[in-house]
């Protein structure tokens, strides 16, 4: 039973499709408008059983902490859409700091459109890797047999290996940005 119900979520994730730049909506929206959307856009990836993925206290608390720009006439647009998009789902494995890194290294090389389709087509593959865990693709101990048990230990092991890359990554980031191009304080 647990195998079926398994392999039938794997099919469901590996469908998931994030709205790209140009399919968000071009008009601006009010907090509650963008609340529900980003609701509807991602509760089907996550698994929890929280009302909301998103409030407006954490809404204000990202405008607080820079980490998206403040509304227009309390207006929402398709570039705070995106990010909030990206911080639902990154706040899952990083720290807001972290987050605000890791959105500042991807502006360095790329507009906000680039960055957001770019994160969602990562997001996808990455949910298309998990998938492959499921159908044991993606495992490589030939002891391993079907067993949740199992995957879960695994999915478990990877998520904190590929935590501590993105961390590592972003905390050496950061130390670069205090030297310049030349390598002078």
């Amino acid at each position: 039973m647990q195998k079926i119900n398994l392999e039938n979520w794997g099919n469901q994730i590996q469908e998931i499709h994030l709205p790209r730049w140009q399919e968000l909506p071009e008009f601006e929206l009010y907090m509650d408008q963008v609340i529900n959307l980003v609701d509807r856009y991602l509760s089907s990836m996550m698994t929890s059983e929280k009302a909301h993925l998103l409030s407006s206290a954490m809404v204000n608390n990202y405008v607080k902490h820079k980490l998206i720009p403040a509304p227009v006439k309390k207006r929402y647009s398709r570039e705070h859409l995106a990010y909030l998009m990206m911080i639902t789902i990154l706040k899952q494995v990083l720290s807001i700091p972290d987050i605000k890194a890791l959105i500042d290294m991807q502006l360095e090389v790329a507009q906000a459109d680039e960055v957001y389709n770019h994160f969602c087509e990562a997001q996808e593959s990455a949910l298309k890797e998990v998938t492959q865990v499921i159908n044991r693709d993606k495992i490589t101990n030939e002891n391993y047999k079907f067993d949740f048990r199992q995957i879960a230990l695994y999915s478990s092991t990877q998520s904190f290996a590929q935590k501590m890359l993105a961390e590592k990554i972003i905390f050496d980031n950061k130390g670069e940005d205090s030297v310049n191009s030349d390598g002078k304080a």
